[in-house]
């Protein structure tokens, strides 16, 4: 179930108003800087924020000097919108997209992306819209169920969507259409994978160039998969178990490797390092760790090290990728989502609300500054942004906006 101005998509063609989950690679990674090393004791200035947003999970989407959430203002009536903000907080409209997810765990889950004047966002009820960044115009839609016979899913989609030049991949599941390229202009399918012909989960896909390979990694019921991009071509599936199917994190490529983290109360398959094939069209395990129980709070791979938090818990993991082998374990923060900016860590604990400034090295993991979320609803699942200088923080019903520039 977070995103921002980037200036480069995977290091394929320039995207100048880009804006997408987890930053420019999906790696939670924010190319900024002068952000501030330590933040006042009651936190970063608050230069403004929005309550009303209704419920939700989906971070902010900050492009072409707008930021837009999505939320569910009355989860009886399930009416869903799409909010367009200035970068002053100023709002510049309001669109009612149709109805998003209202049963467990009720809000709008998928984060908005954004290229140039499109913004793209999938419904928890398995809707997929272009919809104009200028006027909250609906360009075109399509519907998961009618048009490509997919399979429910427990919690609701949650994926955010993934832009190839000009294609959209999505995720409906099921047993024909798993995963589908669309026409990011028309809607059009371009083409229509099978792939493992399971269930969607609650992953977001990435795109990985590998050796001039391009190919789509994803995470569906029981299965991490890669395909052509190209066509949609299944590759290769590796065995992901989790007991709920809940598979929320999206995975990291890096260096011919692929790293994809799942979590359990009871057993699970937890984090594994694939190596693919020269060509990318395999891919073998190189180990695992089921000692990392990370559910959907992300992580951070710097220097060879991996840096995330246990699901639900206060631990804070530092893991040897060449090994898989965890270093150590600190439990100065409560787990939730975390991402990297210009050389510090901004951590986002889900019980209790409290953010994070840390610095992580193989070494130790030190909070430097914290403050708790003022504002807000339910939990606090949604991935934090840092875009332009600004940490961008949604709170269920609340959006905050701080200044972390110096």
């Amino acid at each position: 179930m977070a995103v921002f101005l980037a200036s480069f998509f995977f290091g394929f063609a320039e995207a100048p108003h880009l804006s997408q989950w987890r930053g420019p690679k999906r790696d939670g990674i924010f190319y900024e800087n002068n952000l501030l090393k330590e933040w006042p004791g009651a936190g970063p200035a608050l230069l403004w924020s929005f309550e009303g947003l209704g419920a939700g999970q989906g971070s902010a989407a900050v492009a072409n000097g707008k930021v837009f959430v999505t939320g569910i203002p009355d989860t009886l009536d399930a009416r869903a919108f799409l909010y367009a903000f200035d970068l002053q907080g100023n709002l510049l409209w309001k669109k009612n997209y149709g109805k998003d997810w209202n049963i467990n765990f009720p809000g709008a889950r998928s984060t908005p992306t954004v290229v140039d004047d499109l913004v793209y966002l999938e419904s928890g009820m398995g809707a997929v819209y272009c919809i104009s960044a200028q006027d909250g115009r609906t360009v075109w839609s399509v519907d998961f169920f009618r048009d490509f016979q997919a399979d429910s899913v427990q919690f609701g989609f949650s994926e955010s969507l993934l832009v190839d030049g000009d294609r959209l991949i999505c995720t409906p599941g099921g047993k024909t259409n798993n995963v589908v390229a669309l026409n990011r202009f028309t809607g059009e399918k371009v083409w229509s994978s099978p792939g493992y012909r399971e269930q969607a989960t609650y992953a977001s896909p990435i795109l990985v160039n590998h050796n001039g390979h391009r190919l789509v990694v994803n995470l569906t019921a029981s299965s991490i998969i890669g395909l052509d991009a190209a066509t949609g071509e299944m590759y290769w599936r590796i065995h992901q178990f989790q007991d709920n199917k809940i598979h929320a994190n999206t995975p990291v490529y890096f260096d011919g490797r692929i790293l994809v983290s799942s979590a359990s109360r009871k057993d699970s398959s937890g984090l594994v390092l694939l190596q693919l094939s020269p060509d990318g069209k395999k891919a073998d395990i190189v180990w695992r760790n089921r000692e990392f129980t990370n559910l959907m709070g992300g992580f951070i791979l710097k220097d060879g090290y991996l840096y995330g938090s246990a699901y639900l818990q206060p631990k804070w993991f530092c893991i040897d990728v060449a090994t898989g082998v965890t270093q150590y374990i600190s439990k100065e923060l409560g787990g939730g989502p975390v991402i990297f900016a210009d050389g510090l860590f901004y951590c986002y604990a889900e019980r209790d609300g409290e953010i994070a400034l840390a610095e992580a090295t193989p070494a130790q993991f030190r909070i430097i500054s914290k403050f708790k979320v003022p504002l807000g609803t339910l939990e606090h699942w949604a991935h934090p942004v840092v875009a332009g200088g600004k940490l961008y923080v949604r709170h269920g019903d609340a959006l905050m906006v701080y200044a972390v520039r110096n």
